[in-house]
C-alpha cells in the first residue's frame, strides 16, 4: 500500500509542491528517506518515529521508504516532519487515503508530537492556492501568517494526535479565522522634531523619501548621520497590502518575522555591520537565502562607515541598485530574490572623521584622506542620487529648547508626493521617480530651456556621466512634485544639481 501526502519546498521565495511518497519493502525495520534530502530532513527519521509512538500511534515494524518528488528539487529542513509522520500513519491502515485529498500538510515535530514552527509558511500557502489546493494543515504558531493569502482554509494544528483524531473524526480541528492582529514594529524611528539643526539634511532626506533617491550623508563623528538616518522611515509613506505581503514573503523565507506578527505593515529599516560577508549583505550560501538587501526591500538599507565595508560587498550591490532583483547563481541553477530598497549611507570624509571640520583639525595625511575617500569607487557614487555634507551642530540650537517640524508633518507631503508619482505611473511597474528608466525620463521630466541651459553648464563643470544627467532629471522631477508643479522649474533643477557630489580631497 503506497501513501500519499502533498507538503511544500521553498526555492528562493517561492513555493514548490512536493508529493511525499511512503512505502514499505522487505528487509530490517527501519527508515530511508530518498530525493535530494539535506541532513535536517534526514533526521525527520528519528522525529517522526519517536513523535508516531510518543502520540499513541502504530508505527509499522517494516522497511519503511519515504520519496521526496521531485527528486530535482533540494529539500531543506524540519517541515516534512508531519507530511512524513502523516504517510507513515497512512501507510499502517489506521486513516483511509482519502483524507490528505486536496491537502498541503507542513510542519516540524517534537520528539513528543508537538508541531513547530516551519519557516517559508506564507509563499507555501500561495504555491498552495495557484496549485487548487483546499486546505492546509500548519503549525499552529504559523496559522495567521498562512491565512493571509485568501481561498484556503487554514487548520491550526498542535500536536499530531490532534492531526490524527481530526482525520478520524473524532474530534475536529477549527479552521483558523484571520483576526486583524496589531502589529509589533520592525523599528521605531526617531522623530525629525528631535533632531535639533541640520534643517538642509532634513530637506535632503525629504525629497529622498518623496522620489525613492538613494543618500549618501558625509559629516564629522558625532554630527548627527545615524539619528537622521534613523528618522528616515518616520517619513515614508504607507505601504500598500501587496508590497507589505512582498516584504512578510520575504521575511518568512529568512526566518525572520517576528513573533505574533503574521504581516509586516512597517517599512524595513535594515543596518547591518560593517563587518557583514558579501552572502550576508546580498543574499548567498549553500542553498541561497535573502540578505540585508532583500530584508530591506520596500524599506532602507542603512550603510553606517560607509567606506568600512569590504570593497567586495559595496560594489556587488551595484547591479541590484539598478534592477531592483538579485540573482545568486549555482550550480542546481539561478535563485532571484527582490531587492527594491533605498540606500542610505553615512560616512567620515577621512579616517579621524575631522577633515574640513569646523573647530577640529584634522590629523591625517593628504595622501591618507584621497585613498579612504577612494574606497567608494566611481561606479558606486554614480548611483546615489543624493549627497549631502552633514556639518556639526553649534551649541545654540543643541540647547535650545524649540522641537524641529516633526516626521507627521513631512510625511503628509512625501505622501502627497508619491500620490503624484503613483498616478503618473498608472500601469507601468514604476512605482516612484527612482525607478524611471530612460522612457520614462524622456517623457516626463522635460525642462524648458533655462532649466535645459543650467543642466548643460553643470554636465561641462561637474563631468556628470549620462547615469549622473538622467539621476539628476529623477531629482528635479521629485522636487517639482514635493513642490506640486506639474513641470520642472529652473529652482527645481538648481536644487537637485546641489545634492551632486562636491570635490572633498580630489576624490569625489
Amino acid at each position: 500500500m503506497l501513501a500519499r501526502v502533498y507538503s511544500c519546498a521553498v526555492i528562493g521565495l517561492d513555493g514548490v509542491i512536493i508529493e511525499v511518497e511512503v512505502d514499505y519493502t522487505n528487509g530490517q525495520p527501519g527508515m530511508t528517506i530518498v530525493g535530494l534530502p539535506d541532513a535536517a530532513v534526514q533526521e525527520s527519521r528519528e522525529r517522526v518515529q519517536t513523535a508516531v509512538k510518543n502520540a499513541g500511534l502504530h508505527f509499522p515494524r517494516h522497511r519503511i521508504v519515504v520519496n521526496l518528488a521531485p527528486a530535482t528539487v533540494r529539500k531543506e529542513g524540519p517541515a516534512y516532519d508531519l507530511p512524513i509522520a502523516l504517510g507513515v500513519i497512512l501507510l499502517s491502515g489506521s486513516l483511509p487515503a482519502a483524507v490528505t485529498e486536496g491537502t498541503l500538510v507542513v510542519g516540524e515535530l517534537s520528539l513528543d508530537g508537538v508541531v513547530r514552527h516551519a519557516r517559508g509558511v506564507l509563499p507555501m500557502a500561495a504555491a498552495a492556492r495557484a496549485n487548487g489546493y483546499a486546505r492546509m494543515f500548519v503549525p499552529e504558531a504559523d496559522a495567521a501568517e498562512a491565512a493571509l493569502i485568501p481561498g484556503l482554509e487554514i487548520y491550526p494544528v498542535k500536536t499530531l494526535a490532534e492531526l490524527y483524531n481530526h482525520l478520524a473524526g473524532r474530534r475536529l480541528i477549527e479552521p483558523f479565522q484571520a483576526v486583524s492582529e496589531e502589529t509589533v514594529p520592525l523599528f521605531l524611528p526617531t522623530d525629525f522634531a528631535e533632531v535639533k539643526g541640520q534643517e538642509h539634511v532634513k530637506r535632503a532626506l525629504e525629497v529622498a523619501a518623496a522620489g525613492g533617491h538613494n543618500c549618501l550623508m558625509v559629516g564629522s563623528p558625532g554630527a548627527g548621520k545615524t539619528l537622521l538616518a534613523r528618522a528616515l522611515p518616520g517619513i515614508l509613506p504607507e505601504m500598500s497590502i501587496e508590497e507589505a505581503l512582498e516584504v512578510t514573503k520575504i521575511y518568512s523565507v529568512a526566518d525572520q518575522l517576528p513573533p505574533g506578527t503574521p504581516l509586516i505593515r512597517q517599512r524595513p529599516f535594515r543596518s547591518p555591520h560593517h563587518t557583514i560577508s558579501h552572502a550576508g549583505l546580498v543574499g548567498g550560501g549553500n542553498i541561497p537565502h535573502p540578505g540585508e538587501i532583500s530584508l530591506a526591500h520596500r524599506g532602507v538599507l542603512f550603510l553606517d562607515e560607509f567606506p568600512e565595508f569590504s570593497s567586495r560587498a559595496i560594489e556587488v550591490m551595484r547591479q541590484p541598485m539598478e534592477d531592483k532583483v538579485v540573482t545568486i547563481s549555482r550550480a542546481q541553477g539561478s535563485l532571484t530574490f527582490s531587492a527594491n530598497f533605498q540606500l542610505v549611507a553615512a560616512m567620515n570624509p577621512c579616517p579621524c572623521g575631522y577633515y574640513g571640520d569646523s573647530q577640529k583639525p584634522c590629523t591625517c595625511a593628504s595622501s591618507i584622506v584621497t585613498k579612504y575617500q577612494k574606497r567608494i569607487s566611481g561606479p558606486m557614487l554614480d548611483r546615489i542620487d543624493i549627497h549631502i555634507e552633514v556639518p556639526r551642530v553649534n551649541y545654540e540650537k543643541l540647547s535650545s529648547d524649540r522641537l524641529g517640524e516633526p516626521s507627521a508633518a513631512i510625511r503628509e507631503r512625501v505622501q502627497v508626493a508619491r500620490q503624484r508619482q503613483l498616478e503618473r505611473f498608472s500601469g507601468t511597474s514604476v512605482i516612484c521617480n527612482a525607478d524611471m528608466r530612460v522612457a520614462e525620463v524622456r517623457k516626463f521630466c522635460k525642462l524648458d530651456e533655462t532649466g535645459d541651459n543650467l543642466v548643460r553648464a553643470a554636465m561641462s563643470q561637474l563631468n556628470l556621466s549620462a547615469r549622473a544627467y538622467h539621476r539628476t532629471l529623477k531629482l528635479a522631477r521629485t522636487i517639482a512634485d514635493l513642490a506640486g508643479s506639474p513641470d520642472i522649474q529652473t529652482p527645481h533643477v538648481a536644487e537637485a544639481l546641489q545634492y551632486r557630489p562636491k570635490v572633498m580631497h580630489g576624490a569625489m
